[in-house]
């Protein structure tokens, strides 16, 4: 039986299953920039769109059978399909010993999350998940602050993500395929993020609506929750403001940190401002593509057979968050 944990690989090969527009527009091309990676082979269960993303990237391997995927000369997976897909598509890399990177949230429910987690325990192969702002030097910078005390105790963090995602014939806007809308599209960022950043938590209150996009799921939530250390943490998130201010304030006892433009627009620089007793404000801005940074960090984890900085644990904890901020807003 293969040991992937006694074996190193001078360069990781990828397989990318799920062909939609974020893994044509942004994994792909930007994965082909990671000097330990090769994309090798890609699946979707469209022939067609497998074979035209093939071509267009020069692609070796193009798959409609997600089984034969699995046996084609890969290492690794990334996982960017619907929702409701990376359950069975998970359990079936684990068992092919295939370090896994996973869109998020990482399933349906923290039922399919923890079963997700076991197998891939158990097959000792490396789960991660796409939570890519914990990539960004700024929110790197922030944990750091957080963890020497800089500001003292977090009082509260207050999150606000929104964008403009019209409905369409998208995956995201059909319940049975994703689990639910902008908390679980959008919310999930902010979740983890509160936990990168202040640790555990345990939730308090959630609201969750239509306002302005009617149909199956939600285009709006907003949710606050308390860590376990003491103090706060609020979000919203929405998919339908054109434009939106966009920002994290975290208060502390001893001062406060202002994080804009870290979620939202891709290519605009991020800035962090923070305030001290007795000091000058100060200010810094930083343009970082977070997602090349993470996969390539996400690379080399899967070359060591280490663990990556967010982990299937860390899907699983956050899916369980996300469903009882669920049933406190009486949608579960």
């Amino acid at each position: 039986m293969l040991d992937l944990g006694k074996i190193r690989f001078k360069k990781l090969k990828w397989g990318i299953a799920g062909l939609g527009r974020f893994s044509e527009n942004s994994i792909i091309p930007i994965l082909g920039t990671v000097r330990k990676a090769r994309i090798m082979s890609v699946y979707s269960s469209t022939p067609e769109r497998s074979k035209f993303i093939a071509e267009k990237y020069t692609i070796q391997n193009a798959y409609s059978n997600f089984d034969e995927f699995l046996t084609s000369d890969i290492n690794a997976i990334y996982i960017g399909s619907a929702n409701c897909d990376h359950y069975e598509q998970v359990i079936k890399a684990a068992k092919a010993k295939k370090h896994i990177l996973c869109d998020k949230p990482l399933a349906l429910n923290s039922q399919q999350a923890a079963e997700m987690v076991q197998v891939c325990k158990d097959n000792k192969v490396q789960l991660a998940v796409n939570y890519v702002y914990r990539f960004h030097p700024l929110a790197q910078k922030v944990k750091e602050l957080l963890t020497n005390k800089t500001i003292g105790n977090i009082v509260s963090i207050d999150a606000h993500f929104h964008i403009n995602f019209p409905p369409d014939g998208n995956f995201r806007f059909t319940k049975s395929k994703s689990g639910g809308g902008a908390m679980r599209d959008l919310g999930t960022h902010m979740i983890d993020l509160f936990r990168y950043f202040g640790g555990e938590l345990h939730p308090v209150s959630c609201i969750m609506d239509n306002v302005v996009f009617k149909g199956e799921v939600e285009d709006f939530a907003t949710g606050v929750l308390r860590f376990e250390t003491g103090g706060y943490a609020s979000f919203s998130v929405s998919t339908n403001a054109e434009r939106a201010f966009n920002r994290i304030e975290i208060i502390g006892s001893d001062g406060s940190i202002c994080l804009e433009n870290l979620v939202g627009p891709k290519f605009q620089s991020a800035k962090m401002t923070i305030l001290l007793e007795k000091e000058a404000k100060k200010a810094f801005r930083k343009r970082a593509n977070k997602l090349q940074r993470g996969l390539k960090l996400i690379t080399n984890s899967f070359i060591k057979n280490q663990r990556a900085i967010a982990t299937g644990e860390d899907g699983l904890i956050n899916m369980q968050l996300m469903e009882e901020l669920e049933k406190l807003a009486g949608k579960k």
